[in-house]
């Protein structure tokens, strides 16, 4: 009698662990879906804004789809040959900017992991303190400028390349995820430091190699403020820079308009941001799907472990 008292007991301790089970998955898919909607949803609504008549979006009518469809935003900013050009050169300098990064920070972040490297502990400060504080824009513009890269396609690639930032995070998932013994066996093989990183290291490295290489190529893609300050030559100028100088040329006209003709203006004006936006942002976003399985293991373990 006892035993079955006891089973009994037992069985609704169960259902009752099993129902407060249940109830923190729900609160947790609840909470995860409230914070995925308020991510994803403003996106949406560029999106949908940029084919929206410009009255609805103000007026409040346009929620999940647009009332009314209207290229005019996109047609007006595709139909300048400069998009096109400085869609060419955000790609070339994302490209190779973020090929330059890598081989620059993970080399870099590599050594700095070697126990025995001589000095580490210098080189490591040497590398944290211009996380902190920097030259400033006038030195660094004179410092850029004496080495002839003013107005040069290099000027957007070569001088910001090394990120103090990426070689920490590199230089942790290189102690924390590459195991010692690892380089202990490749000694015995007979592997010196240069191949050991080339032949073993960097093919159980996708991750952080995927996550740097990602942050790179999203800051080289939204930058437009070194070429605001280094590029006056209007043919090697990036998209973003391009974008902001045609903004600001459609706000100038619609100042100057009054009548109909303002309302025309800046109905276009407002199509043409939302357009710019997407037109900006969506290249670089399509790459997130691909590279998101390596986030967790690249950021985690070369982060929080330490």
């Amino acid at each position: 009698m006892e035993a079955v008292i006891k089973n009994k007991g037992r069985k609704q301790a169960r259902v009752q662990m099993n129902w407060k089970d249940r109830l923190f998955d729900i609160s947790i898919y609840g909470v995860a879906i409230m914070m995925i909607i308020m991510i994803v949803y403003p996106l949406w609504f560029i999106i949908i804004a940029s084919f929206s008549n410009p009255g609805d979006v103000s007026s409040g009518n346009v929620w999940f789809w647009p009332k009314e469809w209207k290229l005019a935003g996109y047609i007006e900013l595709l139909k300048n040959e400069s998009i096109w050009r400085g869609y060419l050169n955000t790609i070339i300098y994302t490209l190779v900017g973020t090929v330059i990064g890598l081989c620059v920070n993970i080399p870099a972040g590599f050594a700095l992991s070697r126990p025995n490297l001589p000095g580490k502990n210098w080189i490591t400060t040497f590398y944290i303190i211009p996380m902190f504080f920097t030259g400033g824009l006038i030195p660094t513009y004179l410092v850029v400028k004496n080495f002839g890269m003013l107005d040069t396609f290099w000027v957007l690639v070569l001088p910001f390349s090394v990120s103090a930032f990426n070689i920490i995070i590199a230089r942790t998932f290189f102690k924390n995820s590459i195991p010692e013994e690892l380089w202990e066996a490749a000694q015995m093989d007979g592997c010196g430091t240069i191949r050991y990183f080339f032949t073993m290291v960097l093919p159980l490295s996708k991750a952080i190699l995927a996550v740097i290489g990602l942050w790179t190529a999203v800051g080289i893609w939204n930058s437009w403020f070194d070429a605001m300050i280094y590029i006056s030559n209007e043919n090697l100028q990036p998209l973003q820079l391009i974008l902001r100088r045609l903004l600001i040329m459609n706000e100038s006209l619609f100042e100057m308009a009054s009548g109909d003709l303002a309302s025309e203006l800046r109905q276009l004006s407002d199509m043409m941001k939302y357009a710019a936006i997407v037109v900006s942002t969506l290249p670089i976003m399509m790459l997130y799907p691909f590279l998101q399985k390596y986030f967790n293991q690249g950021i985690m373990i070369g982060s929080v472990k330490e």
